[in-house]
């Protein structure tokens, strides 16, 4: 692998979209599995950083050090993976090495959401309150449920310890219950009693 001794540093908006599940073919390109069924991100960066996986079992002495970035040359669909070169994976050899990493994109490289569109990443965190301004709870995570997506919240008078089933409070994100999103006021508005 090619080292650079001018790597930006690891960047402090960086999202986590994806983990390497290994080589593709035998000049070096990876398969990625993305975070997201729209993986836009990755095909708009041309940056990509790397961590090791999660609880890893350290890597092994002979193994090539792993990248802390991949400069991207080409990323393409392959059925529900991404298939990217890097200038960094000369080889097969060098892409296998990589299997498991996380790779992350700075959030600033993502593109422009269409107007109503909204990365999941940029609604964690938010509070959410009814038409009548009372708190239902900040979002904590969102489900995919095929046919929309809904919004997890965690309760503001749950317990620290309480279980989820009375921790948190799911709410569809639709347009039928949804107001509106303010990103810079860090708030959602929806059509919701504090008793559903």
């Amino acid at each position: 692998m090619v080292a650079s001794t001018d790597e930006p540093a690891f960047p402090d908006d960086a999202v986590e979209v994806g983990r390497i599940l290994g080589a593709w073919g035998i000049q070096g390109a990876i398969r990625v599995q993305p975070f997201s069924a729209d993986p836009r991100a990755l095909y708009s960066s041309r940056r990509w950083f790397l961590q090791p996986p999660e609880n890893s079992a350290p890597r092994p002495a002979v193994a090539p050090p792993l990248p802390s970035l991949l400069r991207i040359t080409q990323a393409r669909a392959q059925g529900d993976s991404v298939v990217a070169s890097a200038r960094e994976l000369p080889d097969r050899t060098a892409a296998e090495a990589l299997r498991g990493a996380r790779v992350f994109v700075a959030r600033s490289s993502f593109p422009t959401a269409a107007d109503g569109e909204y990365y999941w990443v940029d609604l964690i965190g938010l509070e959410v309150v009814n038409r009548e301004g009372e708190r239902l709870g900040t979002v904590i995570d969102l489900l995919d449920t095929g046919a929309h997506s809904v919004l997890r919240l965690r309760r503001p008078d749950a317990a620290a310890d309480a279980p989820p089933v009375e921790a948190e409070r799911l709410i569809p994100f639709v347009a039928a219950y949804v107001d509106s999103v303010d990103l810079p006021g860090r708030r959602i508005t929806v059509d919701w009693g504090l008793d559903y």
